[in-house]
């Protein structure tokens, strides 16, 4: 009953207006003329139209014309109408009053419409104002959610990637998705695009948060009338803040990166030229001590050896901390020429002789093998490094085998033991600097480092991986390139 009341009262007032505008124009009637008062009339009908809009308008159209017919045209105080010419100012002032109102009523709803965007464009202004702001995901998911709520009416629901790409409420929230929302959230962020659930009750709007390089989530908004454009938008604004923040994280944790590389490098430069001096001069005197003329006893002998391999093995480590300092800080300058591999690889067996001893070690090199650019000093260390970890990772007395292949365009260098091979989760991680296979061998970690930042300087690769006969292997390639012509000697 009340609603039907407030339905009809803005009938009433216009029934109402047009009855106080008869009072007000009878004292008229005589002294102007009656077109006069049609347009007395028709500016009650305007102004009924701004202010109630175009239902009473059209009211207020009918009982003006009545008003008038039985109060002003000739006979009064009836609906009989004498003259025929009448008629035609009924129709014109009917047709006239309608338009009027249309037109009016449609001014009237442009400008409640242009006022709506204006505020909402205001609040998207306010919102990306503080979503420009926003220093972390929750303070963004936050302010889209209130923005929604306050302004629209809205509940939303927001879905956030993990690193394993799953979807999920922001931490410590919980959102409820039934199987139909479930299915279509996971195919939105597969394949972006905004979809309406109109089955649902009430209106479910999902809508994907599309950044610059990928998805950032999903948004689910749920409301009786959608307003689907301006959703859009915040998803636009909420997309945007999400992509500037991953940015910004990137951006810092490169800077860190940077940072403690520089650091890193530069401590181990100053430990290793400070410890180098001390180590020459303890392997030395070791050496010295171990030599026949000084006849020492047979324990005194073998603790100077002893004391002698070991300034040794911790010189070669302090020369891989040198030279890892020296890669990374971009020191270093290759000096490449063409030579044949088969040199460096002979004398990277006369370096490692000591750590080879206890092994087999079987050279099988390709037939007709070009000559490579590469620098040579560097090369070497690779070897070294590569056949001192392969003795030290393989059991005694087991073989320890060299392959040197070409393909079109690389040469392929395999170097493999009989060991227990690498951890299956560490096939990339033994590369790091500080990393190693296992934690039963001594050693800082940084020789397959080393190896890795000359072969990529060299335009090579370099993998590890555990062959299905057991045991573990490293390769690495090295590019052909063009050799140069070699022009034979003068009678040869």
């Amino acid at each position: 009953m009340r609603n039907s009341t407030l339905t009809f009262s803005p009938h009433l007032w216009a029934v109402l207006a047009c009855a106080l505008t008869t009072l007000l124009t009878q004292p008229l009637l005589g002294r102007v003329d009656l077109a006069n008062i049609v347009m007395l009339f028709l500016l009650t009908v305007v102004v009924i139209a701004v202010k109630l809009g175009r239902k009473p308008a059209i009211t207020a159209s009918f009982v003006s014309i009545g008003l008038f017919d039985f109060f002003f045209v000739p006979p009064r105080f009836s609906f009989n109408v004498n003259d025929v010419e009448y008629f035609i100012t009924f129709a014109v002032m009917l047709a006239v009053a309608l338009v009027i109102s249309h037109l009016t009523t449609g001014l009237r709803q442009s400008a409640l419409e242009a006022g709506q965007r204006e505020q909402q464009t205001r609040a998207l202004y306010a919102l990306a104002q503080r979503l420009a702001g926003a220093l972390t995901v929750a303070q963004v998911v936050v302010d889209v959610q209130q923005f929604l709520q306050e302004t629209l009416r809205h509940e939303s629901r927001v879905l956030l990637p993990s690193l394993q790409e799953v979807l999920l409420p922001l931490a410590g929230t919980t959102v409820h998705l039934n199987a139909a929302e479930a299915l279509m959230v996971h195919s939105i962020f597969a394949h972006p695009q905004t979809v309406e659930l109109s089955s649902e009750n009430p209106p479910i709007l999902i809508v994907p948060l599309v950044g610059v390089t990928r998805p950032r989530g999903v948004m689910l908004v749920s409301a009786q009338a959608l307003q689907r454009p301006l959703i859009e938008a915040v998803a636009s604004l909420m997309a945007t803040a999400l992509d500037r923040l991953h940015f910004v994280e990137v951006a810092q944790q490169h800077k860190m990166q940077i940072v403690t590389e520089r650091l890193r490098s530069s401590i181990l430069a100053a430990l290793s030229h400070d410890i180098r001096t001390p180590l020459t001069v303890l392997y030395g005197l070791a050496d010295t001590l171990a030599l026949p003329q000084h006849a020492l006893p047979d324990p005194l002998r073998e603790t100077a050896g002893a004391l002698r391999d070991q300034a040794i093995r911790l010189n070669n480590m302090v020369n891989n901390l040198l030279d890892m300092a020296r890669l990374h800080s971009g020191l270093v300058q290759l000096h490449k020429e063409w030579q044949p591999i088969e040199e460096v690889i002979g004398a990277s067996l006369k370096l490692s002789g000591a750590a080879l001893q206890a092994h087999t070690l079987k050279v099988q090199l390709a037939d007709n093998l070009p000559l490579l650019e590469f620098d040579a000093v560097l090369l070497e260390r690779v070897f070294c490094n590569l056949l001192e970890n392969a003795a030290k990772y393989a059991p005694p007395n087991s073989d320890i085998v060299l392959r040197v292949a070409q393909d079109e365009r690389v040469a392929r260098i395999s170097l493999c033991n009989a060991g227990a091979g690498f951890p299956a989760d560490k096939f990339q991680q033994v590369f790091e600097p500080f990393e190693r296979g296992t934690s039963e061998h001594s050693g800082v970690g940084m020789g397959l480092a080393i190896c890795r930042a000359v072969v990529e300087a060299h335009g090579g690769e370099i993998a590890a991986h555990n062959p299905e006969s057991g045991g573990a292997c490293v390769t690495f390639t090295l590019p052909l390139g063009t050799p140069p012509v070699i022009e034979p000697e003068e009678g040869v």
